[in-house]
């Protein structure tokens, strides 16, 4: 069938809005018609080639839809329920069988690849071929053939040109709380970048019940919503000194959690000197293969502290979807706030508007 897909053509192009072929689906695959899509970060820096997808590449992986028709082997969903579309994973590797898929260790073929392990792609262009399967689905289209294991069943009463977000950027900083660092109540967290990401991290510390809840950005206009959904505090990092900031918020304890979404390394040198005894700082902001950080080691050691770097919140995306779901239901998880549509025509518009920090949270609607 035909389809409309925001096409990448080279390094660092526009997106350019296309009809494509979309070939048959596969046993394994469910064909979704997309209502909406998140823009991400992770698409900006793939367009850039800091990932190095094979281009021309169909790209997009918050998607949103309803399941037109599945695959001969697909069990999960049916035709007609909807769904929000996550990250691929390979489902037989020892990460997968152990229940961390974010971790699959097929996971840059999965995601990146632009190809079924078969090498065939489900997009082309009078004969071209054009990557697919970016994250198993390539959402920037009307249409996609997306792998089982990227597709996750929500409610049908829950608003599909919103909920894409949830499928990357959002599960990923709610995630890092919820799923991986697990703050007992009372305790302190600190989130380095108010974007989507960061502002979902700040939503999760306040569910987990942490009461003191800090954001920092370079945005005052990040740091107001911050405080709107959760941040006991905010701080300005370009006008004022964070780590002497964080120890008189933390009565110079140091603050006990660490969310960098940036992958600055001042940032996260920073971030270890304001951290409490027995303190953990987990990475989820995506770098430049080959970026360092310089950690102090000598004094530091006194402090027993943690370093992780985490991928898509640790999360089962259809078990920790659904979850973030029923929050935003019940009013404790306001993603909706960090939300702005645009018309997929405006696709540019809308990576611009990220870029700048105009948009927390753009998302395409079809």
């Amino acid at each position: 069938m035909n389809v409309t897909a925001a096409v990448v053509r080279g390094k660092s192009m526009p997106f350019a809005v296309e009809e494509l072929e979309l070939d048959d689906l596969r046993p394994g695959e469910v064909r979704v018609r997309m209502v909406a899509t998140g823009v991400c970060h992770t698409d900006a820096i793939v367009r850039d080639q800091v990932y190095p997808t094979p281009l021309p590449a169909v790209l997009g992986h918050e998607g949103a839809g309803v399941v037109e028709a599945v695959g001969s082997a697909v069990t999960s969903v049916a035709p007609g329920d909807h769904v929000v579309l996550s990250a691929a994973s390979c489902g037989v590797c020892a990460q997968c069988l152990s229940g961390k898929p974010m971790y699959c260790e097929n996971a840059y073929d999965q995601c990146f690849g632009g190809r079924r392990p078969d090498g065939t792609t489900a997009l082309s262009s009078n004969g071209e071929a054009v990557s697919s399967h970016f994250f198993g689905q390539s959402s920037f289209a009307t249409y996609a053939n997306v792998v089982e294991r990227s597709v996750v069943k929500v409610p049908r009463d829950a608003p599909l040109e919103k909920l894409g977000p949830l499928g990357c950027g959002l599960q990923t900083g709610a995630g890092a709380v919820l799923n991986e660092l697990r703050p007992e109540a009372g305790t302190s967290l600190v989130v380095f970048g108010a974007g989507a990401v960061g502002s979902a991290a700040v939503m999760a510390a306040k569910v987990a019940g942490c009461t003191t809840v800090v954001a920092v950005d370079l945005h005052d206009s990040r740091l107001e919503l911050a405080r709107r959904i959760g941040a006991t505090h905010t701080i300005n990092s370009g006008s004022t000194d964070v780590v002497s900031e964080l120890k008189k918020i933390t009565g110079g304890k140091g603050v006990d959690f660490v969310v960098d979404t940036t992958a600055v390394p001042g940032l996260l040198t920073q971030a270890l000197d304001a951290l409490a005894i027995r303190g953990t700082i987990v990475l989820v902001g995506a770098a430049a293969a080959g970026t360092t950080v310089p950690f102090e080691i000598g004094e530091s050691l006194l402090k027993g502290w943690t370093f992780k770097t985490v991928i898509e919140g640790s999360s089962v995306p259809q078990v920790f979807i659904p979850h973030l779901v029923e929050l935003w239901q019940q009013g404790r998880f306001p993603f909706d706030e960090l939300v702005r549509t645009y018309e997929f025509e405006a696709i540019n518009e809308a990576f611009a508007d990220s870029a700048d920090g105009t948009t927390i949270k753009p998302v395409v609607v079809f």
